[in-house]
């Protein structure tokens, strides 16, 4: 109730202080058959109000605004224009009533007196009767002008047309149903700016806006188009009267800000640059919103050169013909008063320091919104009078809905611009200009940015003069990482991490997710810090290698030799050389040997699990059947010279039941099972080897050593039966002596095998099967080589040895020797 009486009492102030003042040919005020309403804040400040007690504004005596001064003269020119033809509105003229909309919250009364019809407000009278002659309302320039007062002109769907709010809010249209601009809202501009950050490539920004509902719809609206980019908002402040600009560059400073976004209006920014200027802030990219790109006084700023690069969205400079001339011939007929005498008068203005030279080189920025402004309602007056043919009809009413209906529907070219309004009431035409303020104190435009057919960005680089002298700055807060690193957050911004290196095996997607090193698929492989991965190389060893058809050639030529001695010794087959050799034995040790060799060829070919196999079940299988052989044999010459004579029955048994075939059956048998259990119980399987080399996968063969245990243990205990008979039958006669030669057959067996386990540790490429098919054969040509080939020369070279005689001869001197 006390604001409500406040109210009344700030508008009978007003309308006493109106009475006071009235001027007749005051610049404000002009008579017609139609009105309309002016809002311009010519003045920015306001008086306060104190103690409840209302204080008469005083706008006169504040701040002057001579960029606003000038729109409020395009307003009057363009009423003058249209007024002086007879094309728009003949026999019909349109008048004024404008006020310095100074503030607000205390301009109500300004409102009050353009809904008044003469000097009383009536809101619940009929709505066709004493209704006031304004048809629509220009202004005014802010949001939060147009949001305070917008609410009072929607109940009669009175239209408003502002040249320079550009809040989203207002394109609301359930909110704001008789409300419509000349200027782009703020999402176009804002669009216009992350355009220019994201074209730079700056991610590292702060955003400084007036704290009102223009300055924090734009952060709202910057925040949102930002979201899916890489730009970071490092720092955000709402600027106003109180603000401590010192405070606000320190913080700007501390986290190594280069690039400050200004989304306020001109006498906002004046502070701020001013305040940078004594502060002596320098190396920054200040880039302006609409509303003080263009701005004169500013570029012209003592100092302004240092503060760094200045660009910026600006609304293109149209040049409205005859305005000049108007302006001249205006200021020429003074309607100035003492200021002095009207402190009271919103409508008088102490305009008697002013130049013609002053109002006309004043900033233009939004003139071509006001003229626009302007135009729309007079063509909107015209199709509701339905004007035409040098006339309009005056037996028409028009009240300000019809007005407002037309607005929507407006279609007209003003000055080579095609002007219309969206659903929402915004411009539907025009673009904006990107402009940089040169050295000569110029903006000057360096690129475009337009919102029709299609939306379409463009700056010309090389127009711009840096601060740095050369490439355009950079703003980062941590710089980018070098290919193959991962980026690892380091605080809440998404611009601030740490680089980290993808190990081997894993590789950064930059395009995807830079946040994180993704693992090769296991055919592929990659190097410590890749982008991608390479597909592996598959090796194995095939039949055509070198080495492989070697080692085949060794395996057929163990054959042949085989079968050779196998031919010898059955020429031979009676002699005492080959008796002593094994007999029978020697036949059977010399197949295994061939079919140990099978063996050797399956280590070569892609790896199969059939191939996996026969690598190792024909050697353990018939290995096991030449070791049992050699056991035997052993055993049996120790038998002859040694245990026949102490244990005669045991000698007795031995030959009766052929304990030799009985041994090497029963070892066969034993293998058999134990390969047979191993292999089924855990199969060879097919390995991938990717561990060893990272870009390769060598194909090869698992072997579960569980499952082959029993097998080589039977093999090793062979061996060490043969070590022990050795060392019993170390005196026997030379001749006789095949324990040695078993020795170091097996000895060399050991020593390859030894061999080939070292460098299975060391090295595990393609090349290890055919290191282990080399040792399979060298383990065959061992036998064959230290054991047959010794007798095949006595056969063939020594004949005189392989005689009964001679070995007798030897039997003798042993028994001789032992009963000394």
């Amino acid at each position: 109730m006390k604001h409500f009486v406040v109210s009344l009492c700030l508008l009978g102030t007003f309308l006493h202080a109106l009475a006071q003042c009235t001027v007749p040919d005051s610049e404000f005020q002009l008579d017609g058959d139609y009105l309309l309403g002016g809002l311009f804040d010519i003045h920015h400040e306001y008086a306060p109000v104190y103690h409840d007690r209302p204080e008469a504004i005083k706008c006169s005596s504040q701040p002057f605004l001579l960029s606003s001064y000038r729109r409020f003269q395009v307003m009057r020119f363009a009423v003058d224009e249209i007024n002086n033809s007879n094309n728009l509105l003949p026999n019909v003229s349109l008048g004024y009533e404008i006020f310095d909309h100074c503030s607000s919250a205390k301009n109500l009364p300004d409102i009050l007196k353009l809904l008044s019809v003469n000097g009383l407000i009536q809101p619940w009278s009929e709505p066709q009767q004493n209704m006031s002659k304004m048809m629509a309302v220009v202004g005014p320039y802010t949001s939060t002008q147009v949001l305070t007062v917008a609410p009072l002109f929607i109940m009669n769907l009175i239209p408003m047309i502002s040249y320079g709010a550009s809040s989203s809010l207002l394109s609301e249209k359930k909110d704001f149903p008789s409300f419509l601009r000349t200027v782009h809202p703020n999402k176009d501009v804002i669009v216009g700016i992350v355009n220019i950050v994201k074209h730079f490539n700056w991610l590292w920004v702060a955003f400084l806006y007036i704290d009102g509902d223009y300055g924090i719809d734009g952060l709202d609206l910057f925040m949102k188009k930002i979201k899916e980019t890489e730009i970071c908002v490092a720092y955000t402040k709402g600027l106003n009267q109180s603000t401590d600009h010192s405070q606000v560059f320190k913080q700007i400073e501390a986290q190594k800000i280069s690039i400050l976004i200004v989304f306020a209006p001109e006498w906002t920014v004046a502070a701020l640059i001013n305040s940078a200027i004594k502060q002596n802030v320098t190396n920054k990219v200040w880039i302006a919103g609409d509303a003080w790109s263009l701005n004169k006084k500013l570029r012209k700023t003592t100092g302004i050169e240092n503060i760094g690069t200045v660009i910026g969205v600006a609304t293109p400079t149209v040049k409205i013909p005859g305005f000049s001339d108007f302006i001249y011939s205006s200021r020429s007929q003074s309607h100035c008063v003492n200021a002095e005498q009207n402190m009271f008068c919103n409508q008088v203005c102490n305009c008697s320091s002013l130049s013609t030279e002053d109002v006309i080189a004043a900033d233009p920025s939004f003139n071509f919104p006001v003229y626009t402004a302007v135009y729309a309602i007079a063509h909107a007056l015209h199709n509701a009078l339905q004007c035409g043919s040098g006339r309009c009809y005056d037996n028409i009413t028009v009240h300000p809905y019809m007005v407002l209906a037309e607005l929507k529907k407006s279609h007209f070219t003003l000055l080579n611009q095609s002007i219309r309004f969206d659903e929402n009431g915004d411009p539907n035409y025009g673009s904006y200009s990107i402009v940089y303020w040169n050295n000569r104190g110029d903006a000057e435009e360096v690129g475009s940015y337009h919102f029709q057919p299609s939306l379409h960005f463009s700056i010309n680089n090389s127009k711009i003069q840096w601060y740095t002298n050369g490439e355009a700055p950079t703003s980062v807060c941590s710089p980018e990482c070098h290919a193959g690193f991962t980026k690892r957050f380091t605080g809440t911004h998404k611009c601030c991490f740490d680089c980290e290196i993808c190990s081997t095996g894993t590789y950064v997607n930059i395009t995807g997710d830079p946040y994180r090193c993704i693992s090769c698929k296991e055919t592929e492989w990659s190097a410590a810090g890749s982008t991608s991965c390479n597909l592996r190389v598959v090796e194995y060893v095939p039949f055509t290698d070198t080495g492989a058809i070697l080692i085949m050639v060794g395996a057929w030529a163990l054959v042949g030799l085989t079968l050779a001695v196998s031919v010898l010794f059955s020429i031979n087959y009676n002699t005492p050389v080959v008796r002593s050799a094994g007999g029978p034995m020697c036949f059977l040790i010399l197949g295994c040997l061939s079919l140990c060799s099978l063996s050797v060829f399956f280590y070569f070919g892609k790896p199969t699990i059939p191939f996996c196999i026969l690598r190792y079940l024909p050697f353990l299988l018939f290995y096991t059947v030449c070791l049992s052989c050699f056991v035997v044999r052993s055993f049996q010459i120790v038998c002859i010279f040694k245990i026949a004579a102490k244990f005669p029955k045991l000698h007795s048994w031995w030959m009766k039941y052929h304990g030799q075939w009985l041994v090497i059956a029963v070892a066969f048998v034993i293998q058999a099972l134990l390969l047979l259990i191993g292999y089924s119980w855990s199969p060879p399987t097919l390995n991938n080897e990717t561990f060893w080399y990272p870009d390769k996968i060598i194909l090869s063969c698992d072997i579960n050593l569980k499952a082959s245990s029993g097998p080589l243990v039977l093999l090793l205990s062979l061996c060490f039966l043969c070590f022990i008979l050795y060392y019993m039958g170390k005196d026997l006669p030379k001749n006789y002596n095949e324990a040695k030669a078993i020795t170091f057959c097996l000895l060399l067996l050991i020593l390859t095998w030894i061999i080939f386990a070292t460098v299975n540790v060391l090295y595990r490429g393609k090349y290890i099967q055919t290191l282990n098919a080399l040792a399979v054969l060298s383990s065959l040509y061992s036998f064959l080589l230290f054991y047959f080939l010794p007798k095949c020369c006595i056969i063939v070279f020594q004949s005189y040895k392989n005689t009964q005689e001679y070995f007798q001869g030897l039997i003798l001197n042993y028994t001789k020797t032992n009963s000394q």
